[in-house]
């Protein structure tokens, strides 16, 4: 335990600053529904890149991607493929200003300008897609809450604490007694203080994390100072045959354990699964949460494309530095640090925390704190703003008072924000943990929304009906799987999981006529999207015969394949930086001005609105 008076001054003020903001902009927020949710569609593309990238920097993640680094070394950099990674890239090159293009304020909204008001299936599809976005977001305000708690119980034992708490605290309930205050003042700035309010908020803990960060890979190079990591050959290379080959023994012996438990040994099948599976979830799109929030926030369909681009540009080289920096100081100083658990065995997540208490020195140590509460706390906010959006817009305003007032509607944000928090704590309480959360969200969930989500884009003849049995299809069946093959990766089962839900997707389909030929067209006319709207096209053509239909699709996947391999290019830049590898060092920065180079052309220079 380290704090020091500058420390806690700090914290402190992190926490005073987040009232601050909410109250600052309280009175921005309340002029109307889609200044509240939205910003107004006001603000800058790059404003929202920021906020984005920094809703994507939550430390529980960050933990885990720090305990694959070390045991994995550069070959690490895939496994994050299994949300995946990438799907940034997808939606940079195209599919972000087809979803901004619909001007719609949720993703549920969105579904009337692709499926139309009325019709078999549109209630069911519409209600599916509002059940779907609350569940995932409480979900992960439950992951936040529960990943909070655990943090900030590793740096402030109770010990130090008790004696301030007017009430008696059962020692497992310590983790939720912190994640519960956290949780306060994230839900304080971002109820009063809307999307104006989170975005400023995640531009201040952005800033705070980037200094926390370049100063960690500092103090790792300064104590790596020339030295050889003792770490398995081929550790220090992205590339991999069928197998991974990485042996600790002699090193660090037990970490072969760690490998042989992850079950990725035969890495070549782990890799051709993650990339079938994160390739269609990438054509899906972003599903219902903050994500998609930010991108029908921007002010234009050509600023959604550049702020997704600006997430991974902003995110990567920063995220990383941290996540190499600390696995530095972890590998060299690995018999000072108490990395074992109750029961003997090594708990890479330790790894973070144990750097941090080492080697940071006081006042950066608080900034480091700050900084990863902060991270927290801004995913949470996001989360937040997802789920009141979906409420009040949704639910709210669609079935139960559509003419409310704006006096209304801002007072309906208010208490919708506060039901989600206290829902969100509650589930808190009564999951496992937080791997069991995030395992719930990421197989029964994501796992049924995909097949449905790829087809809405690019077949015309999809409609509602296909739509609602398709999400449906492929939720229960994922609840069944994670059921009943406890214990399997989902990424084993997904293919059968896909092929059901693509089935309830096409049959669904055609138990109901097509959608109406008026929503067809408007939605062909002004989303653009390619794909197979052959019967579409024609009517379009013969209404208006100099419409022009979008050819696209080679050069959008053309710039999609020199986009992922940017975003690694961006990945293992600090990675070498920090392990001093020049020569591969260079050749990335050669490689990522190259594709730059041929993306200001193909990209860049060809975005409109």
């Amino acid at each position: 335990m380290k704090f020091q008076p500058v420390d806690i001054i700090i914290i402190v003020t992190y926490l005073i600053s987040t009232i601050i903001i909410g109250f600052w902009y309280r009175k921005k927020a309340k002029e109307n529904k889609e200044s509240y949710i939205m910003g107004g569609k006001s603000l800058p593309w790059y404003k929202l890149g920021l906020s984005d990238a920094s809703d994507m920097f939550d430390i529980s993640g960050t933990m885990w991607m720090v305990s694959l680094c070390f045991v994995y070394g550069m070959k690490s950099i895939w496994i994050p493929w299994l949300w995946p990674v990438f799907n940034q890239v997808f939606l940079m090159m195209y599919l972000s200003k087809w979803l901004r293009r619909s001007n719609a304020t949720t993703g549920a909204e969105w579904l009337s300008t692709r499926f139309g008001t009325t019709g078999r299936g549109v209630g069911a599809s519409h209600k599916v897609v509002v059940t779907f976005a609350l569940l995932s977001c409480l979900g992960f305000l439950a992951y936040g809450f529960i990943g909070l708690g655990k943090f900030v119980e590793i740096f402030i034992p109770w010990d130090l604490v008790k004696d301030y708490v007017p009430f008696a605290v059962a020692p497992h309930y310590v983790p939720h007694f912190y994640g519960i205050i956290f949780t306060l003042f994230a839900m304080f700035y971002s109820i009063l203080g809307g999307m104006h309010g989170i975005v400023f908020g995640d531009m201040i803990k952005y800033a705070i994390m980037t200094v926390v960060c370049i100063s960690i890979a500092v103090i790792a190079v300064v104590n790596l100072n020339g030295q050889k990591l003792q770490v398995p050959e081929g550790w220090d290379s992205p590339f991999f045959g069928t197998r991974l080959n990485l042996d600790w023994t002699g090193i660090i012996t037990d970490v072969n354990k760690k490998i042989e438990s992850d079950g990725y040994s035969l890495f070549s099948i782990f890799f051709m699964m993650m990339l079938f599976k994160g390739a269609f979830a990438s054509l899906a799109g972003p599903p219902p949460n903050y994500d998609m929030q930010k991108i029908l926030s921007t002010k234009s369909p050509k600023e959604a494309s550049k702020m997704s681009g600006f997430v991974s540009i902003v995110l990567l080289p920063i995220r990383y530095s941290l996540i190499v920096g600390l696995t530095v100081l972890g590998i060299l100083y690995y018999d000072q640090m108490n990395l074992r658990g109750l029961d003997g065995a090594i708990d890479y997540e330790r790894i973070l925390p144990a750097s941090i208490n080492s080697f940071v020195p006081a006042g950066l140590f608080g900034l480091v704190l700050t900084g990863l509460l902060g991270a927290f706390m801004g995913t949470f906010s996001g989360t937040l703003n997802a789920a009141q959006a979906y409420i009040v817009n949704d639910v709210y305003l669609k079935y139960i008072n559509p003419d409310a007032s704006n006096k209304k509607i801002i007072s309906m944000n208010y208490c919708s924000g506060v039901l989600v928090v206290a829902v969100g704590i509650t589930l808190g309480f009564f999951a496992k943990d937080v791997n069991s959360v995030l395992q719930w969200i990421v197989s029964a969930l994501y796992g049924g929304y995909i097949a449905a989500n790829v087809l809405k884009w690019h077949w015309w003849r999809f409609n509602s009906n296909g739509f609602f049995w398709g999400m449906f299809t492929g939720i229960i069946s994922a609840l069944v799987f994670t059921r009943f093959f406890a214990g399997v990766e989902f990424l084993y089962y997904f293919p059968l999981l896909f092929i059901l839900s693509l089935a309830g997707s096409i049959i669904g389909t055609y138990m109901a006529p097509p959608t109406e030929e008026e929503t067809l067209k408007s939605f062909y006319k002004t989303v653009r999207p390619w794909g197979f709207w052959g019967p579409v096209h024609q009517l379009v053509i013969a209404d208006d015969p100099h419409f022009v239909a979008n050819k696209n699709f080679g050069r959008d996947m053309f710039n999609v394949v020199l986009g992922i391999i940017a975003q690694l290019c961006l990945t293992l830049l600090p990675m070498y930086l920090i392990l001093m590898m020049k020569l591969p060092l260079l050749i990335t920065i050669a490689i990522l001005a190259v594709i730059i180079f041929i993306l200001k052309k193909t990209w860049w220079n060809k975005l409109e609105d």
